[in-house]
């Protein structure tokens, strides 16, 4: 009995102490993460996964793979991709060996000689330029659901998906003071005829609504012709506008011609416009947005593109935006337009596909709008801007419809300057139909 009762003791004690023993080993193992991260790495990566900043794929690349990348953007520009293109460098290992010019002919030489880089930032012309020397984006790993279908049109050139849109900034807006909207007992628009209305009841209240300034030097009549867009966005839609850029309607069809129309009946009357055709021709572009927020305004309304609330606030520092100032979409716009960057790959290299991946990711979108590098396309950063500006602008975006170039900028050779002369001789009371069959011409030539 004794023997008995011995070993039944010594196995209470050996088991004491084994159990001990796991209770100190556990806290140590909490001591050295470096050791621990790898093994529970193979477990949790389907957590991660459920949050809004999933892991990033490094697609095959290896630690010191590089990217030769040619962009135009400089200064702020250029730090704001370092900072998005960050998380994927960390992740990766990835080199990235950047050069920075406006100059497109350094780009078409090296096309032309076979030593493309990489990847370039540039211009959705570009697309059609380089068709047959670009990948495909659909075999670089993009996720294409992260995009509206009308991005992956913009983006296709004879059936293939050849540049993912980066960057966006949409021209499609209206900057108001809510302050002044409020004393006066106005409300925001959500149509084209509640526009109209409102216009109509600002003058009946002897205020005038716009201010529509124009001049710019060489490039006069610029806010004009952006104007013409969104209401032929809003009269006619994108397709109509991608008409237009690509030739299968000229620019003196009626439907051009009625939105002129609309156009000049704010542009040339000083009951609606500060100044009336003189005011719209002479005053600057800047000065127009700031005449909407001086003390007292001196005009209600203002369409201008998103840099207008920087332009009020180094004018205004004093003003809140949300407040003081503000800004909504053209209502009844079918779509947006605006300036936008694409990324188009001459190489399928492991490197270059994890950046398609990545910036097309979840996470790639995130952080373009966290950093706030104007607007991503990518809808999975609709919701995570910082500034609230950017946000809203950036769920404007993500409900459009259309995303449309500006016409100016799209039509090669005179076009733009025969554009801008004519819509400021139309505000000076030029015959119309005569300008818009000589803007057409230029088109036609521009498209040859």
């Amino acid at each position: 009995m004794k023997t008995k009762s011995l070993v039944v003791i010594s196995i209470i004690v050996i088991l004491t102490m084994l159990l001990a023993s796991c209770a100190k080993a556990t806290p140590a193992a909490t001591q050295a993460p470096a050791e621990a991260t790898e093994a529970p790495m193979a477990e949790a990566t389907e957590a991660p996964m459920a949050t809004d900043a999933p892991e990033i794929d490094c697609m095959g690349a290896a630690s010191g793979d590089t990217i030769s990348m040619l962009y135009q953007w400089s200064g702020v520009e250029e730090e704001n991709l370092t900072k998005i293109l960050a998380p994927l460098v960390e992740a990766c290992g990835i080199v990235i060996n950047p050069e920075s010019t406006r100059d497109q002919a350094l780009l078409d030489t090296r096309v032309q000689a076979g030593t493309p880089p990489d990847i370039t930032f540039w211009n959705v012309t570009q697309l059609t330029q380089y068709e047959t020397n670009l990948v495909a984006m659909t075999d670089l790993g993009v996720n294409g659901d992260n995009y509206a279908d009308y991005w992956k049109s913009i983006g296709t050139v004879n059936g293939k998906w050849l540049g993912l849109p980066v960057k966006a900034d949409p021209k499609t807006l209206i900057w108001y003071s809510p302050a002044n909207f409020t004393a006066d007992g106005y409300t925001i628009p959500t149509t084209w005829d509640e526009l109209d209305s409102l216009v109509e009841k600002m003058v009946a209240d002897g205020k005038i609504p716009w201010s529509l300034g124009m001049e710019s030097g060489d490039a006069t009549g610029w806010t004009g012709t952006d104007f013409i867009q969104d209401i032929l966005l809003v009269t006619q839609g994108p397709a109509y506008v991608m008409g237009i850029i690509d030739g299968s309607i000229p620019y003196n069809d009626p439907g051009v011609k009625a939105a002129y129309e609309i156009y000049g009946k704010w542009a040339m009357s000083d009951m609606y416009t500060v100044g009336g055709s003189a005011g719209t021709v002479s005053v600057g572009f800047n000065d127009a947005i700031n005449k909407v927020f001086s003390t007292p305004p001196e005009a209600m309304l203002v369409k201008q593109s998103g840099f207008a609330g920087g332009t009020v606030k180094d004018t205004y520092p004093e003003l809140v935006y949300g407040t003081d100032y503000d800004f909504f979409g053209v209502p009844g716009a079918q779509g947006l337009q605006g300036g936008s960057d694409w990324m188009m790959a001459f190489s399928d290299k492991p490197a270059v596909k994890a950046l398609v991946a990545y910036l097309s990711s979840v996470k790639g979108g995130q952080m373009w709008a966290q950093v706030g590098f104007d607007l991503t396309p990518n809808m999975a950063g609709s919701d995570a801007y910082v500034d609230p500006a950017l946000l809203k602008k950036g769920q404007i975006l993500a409900n459009a419809t259309g995303f449309t170039p500006d016409i100016g900028d799209s039509i090669p050779g005179g076009f733009g300057s025969a554009e801008f002369k004519g819509i400021t001789e139309y505000v000076n009371g030029g015959d119309l139909d005569a300008i818009l069959n000589t803007i057409a011409a230029a088109q036609a030539e521009g498209l040859k």
